[in-house]
Formats: C-alpha cells, sequence, structure tokens
C-alpha cells in the first residue's frame, strides 16, 4: 500500500480544521500516512485546534506535524508542506474539505503505480443555506468538466512520479488547475468515493469567486501557455449548455447571471477564499 504525505494548507481555518481532520481520522486506510497541516498567516486558532489531533492520529499509528507560518501564502505552505513531506505520494488537501468514507484507501490505491498518476475523488458541493447557491452548485456540477472529469477541486493526490513533473508551486491564483494540467486526461483518475466542497454563500460571492477562478485559469494561459491548452475541455460548449438550460431553468438563469456579472465587473486585487 502506498504510503501518502497529506499536506493541507490552511489560513484561518478555525471554522473547518476540526471537521477536516476528523473525516481523515474516521477513513479506513490501513496504509502509512503523515499528515502536514500549514497554517498560515492566521489571525485565529487554526494551529491549536489541529494539534489537538495529534494524539488521536499517534493511535492509530499516523503522524500529525503542525507548522505555523507568520506569512499567510498558500502556495508558500503547499511548499512548506512539501518540504516536510517524508513521503512520495503527497495528497493536497483544503482544510474546508470532508472527505467520505473510502476515499483515502482508494487514492492510495489509484496511485500505486509506477507511472505518474493524479488521482481525486467524487466532488459533492456540500448542503447550502443560499438558495441562489443551491441553484448555482446543481447547475455547476452537472457540467461535463465536473460530473464526468476529474476537477479535483479542494482534493488531489499525485504519485512520486507525478510530483517529480514540477517542482515548487508558483506563485499563481490556481493550484489545483496548474497541477491538474500537468496531467494528461487519461492520467487522471477518478476514486469513486465522495468528497464535500463547500461552496460560497449567495450571489455576490459567487460572482467574486467565480472572478477569482477565471482569473486563475487566464494567468495559467498567460504564464504557462503550454499547459494551457489543456483547458480546452473545461470549457462547455454552447449546445452543452443549453441542453442542461432545459433541464434545469433556474439554475441556468443563476448559473449565467453570475458569469454575466463576471463580466461586467473589474477584476479586484484583494485576497478572497477560492471558492
Amino acid at each position: 500500500m502506498t504510503p501518502l504525505s497529506i499536506i493541507i494548507p490552511a489560513h484561518d481555518e478555525a471554522a473547518w480544521i476540526d471537521g477536516c481532520l476528523a473525516s481523515l481520522l474516521a477513513q479506513d486506510h490501513a496504509g502509512k500516512v503523515q499528515i502536514v497541516v500549514v497554517a498560515n498567516g492566521c489571525r485565529d486558532d487554526t494551529a491549536d485546534r489541529a494539534r489537538r489531533h495529534a494524539a488521536a492520529f499517534a493511535a492509530r499509528g499516523w503522524t500529525l506535524r503542525v507548522e505555523d507560518l507568520a506569512q499567510g501564502s498558500k502556495p508558500g505552505a503547499l511548499n512548506h508542506g512539501d518540504a516536510c513531506a517524508v513521503y512520495p505520494a503527497r495528497v493536497y488537501l483544503d482544510a474546508d474539505i470532508t472527505l467520505g468514507p473510502g476515499l483515502l484507501a482508494g487514492l492510495a490505491e489509484a496511485l500505486d503505480r509506477p507511472q505518474a498518476a493524479y488521482a481525486s475523488g467524487r466532488l459533492v458541493v456540500a448542503p447550502a443555506r443560499s438558495p441562489i447557491t443551491r441553484a448555482y452548485a446543481r447547475f455547476w456540477t452537472r457540467l461535463p468538466f465536473v460530473a464526468q472529469g476529474v476537477p479535483g477541486a479542494g482534493l488531489f493526490g499525485v504519485n512520486g512520479a507525478g510530483r517529480a513533473r514540477w517542482g515548487q508551486f508558483p506563485g499563481i491564483i490556481s493550484d489545483d488547475t496548474f497541477v491538474r494540467l500537468q496531467f494528461a486526461p487519461a492520467e487522471r483518475l477518478l476514486v469513486d468515493a465522495p468528497y464535500l466542497w463547500p461552496a460560497v454563500e449567495g450571489f455576490g460571492a459567487l460572482v467574486v469567486v467565480r472572478r477569482r477562478q477565471n482569473a486563475g485559469v487566464a494567468e495559467i494561459a498567460q504564464r504557462y501557455p503550454a499547459l494551457a491548452s489543456g483547458t480546452t475541455e473545461d470549457r462547455p460548449t454552447r449546445a452543452t449548455i443549453f441542453r442542461l438550460a432545459l433541464t434545469d431553468v433556474s439554475g441556468f438563469v443563476i448559473y449565467a447571471a453570475v458569469a454575466g456579472a463576471v463580466r461586467l465587473r473589474r477584476q479586484g486585487s484583494a485576497w478572497t477564499r477560492g471558492r
């Protein structure tokens, strides 16, 4: 069984880190695991909350290491986590993700091969309070990129051969897109086990996040044009959008309204959550 180093960058994630680590502890995976939580620029007790789980991880033979960096930077946290990792196979996990049963074992099995591999689970949007967010998420998760692909949003793993395809994480917006595009579609493996991915609440927040996502893709196109050619599969055709719109009119209206608002508003420079 492939041993795994799990790297969790965490910026002000006190509301989420306990649930994330608890979902890891609940996994039935029998292999060796190292967890590295990299708190970065936190103004809350994310690091202290994470440390409280150390004994529970040790009881099952896993190790938990918590690093507390003064500078808030996700790429910096990812690179620091890589420097602390002891196993070649890595899982990169956002602190607000909750793993479903069987996911960690499935990732270890998928990555247990000599050729380069990228793997993720089945993305499920966590229940939202906002009806606008629920409608947007319902439509978005039916797009082929999400429904039939391996987007890896918030959670992805690579084996040693896969991790060798890039050096340090660059200072860019979309680290998950950057990594996914290092792999051909045939190298991206879907583990049929769910994980909960929380969407932001409300129309305004969806616009901010969608704008940031678009900016991340545009940044990769500018800085890494060879990689950017792999983003064409992410874009649904008009025919696909029309077909889905016929089956979910309200979801389409919200999805289209968010996309339209993104085009109308100027890109801001302030830091925002990735979702």
